[in-house]
């Protein structure tokens, strides 16, 4: 139980972090900050639901997609949410290439709308750790 209330105070930390670094005036350096505080945030999240998951819930995913339809199933997720929490995946998968100045703005331009579905999804946990 240690381990998951750890790795949940992690990934609310790390939600916390791009949450306030999307605040900040827009620069490429600034954009390209929050695509790295993206990145470990959403590594956070999956590797708390992943955890979740197999301690609360009996289930091992072993993907970050895998823990985003598991959470579904446990009636955290609506489908519509878990469509996004699949596209966010997909775009984390993207920032290997944000040497790309489209990719990363197009990845950018998203995040917004990801920290707030990262926040959104730790709160409904809060009471369950």
């Amino acid at each position: 139980m240690e381990r998951l209330k750890l790795r949940y105070k992690d990934a609310v930390k790390a939600a916390k972090t791009l949450e306030d670094i999307l605040k900040q005036p827009y620069s490429v350096i600034i954009r390209d900050a929050a695509i790295q505080r993206f990145e470990y945030t959403f590594e956070a999240l999956w590797k708390f639901l992943k955890d979740y998951l197999k301690e609360k819930e009996g289930v091992i995913a072993n993907s970050p997609k895998a823990c985003f339809k598991d959470i579904f199933s446990s009636g955290f997720l609506s489908e519509g949410l878990t469509e996004d929490f699949l596209d966010m995946t997909d775009m984390r998968n993207e920032t290997s290439h944000t040497y790309k100045e489209e990719v990363a703005q197009a990845i950018y331009d998203k995040l917004n709308k990801y920290s707030s579905l990262i926040k959104n999804l730790l709160a409904k946990f809060k009471e369950n750790i």
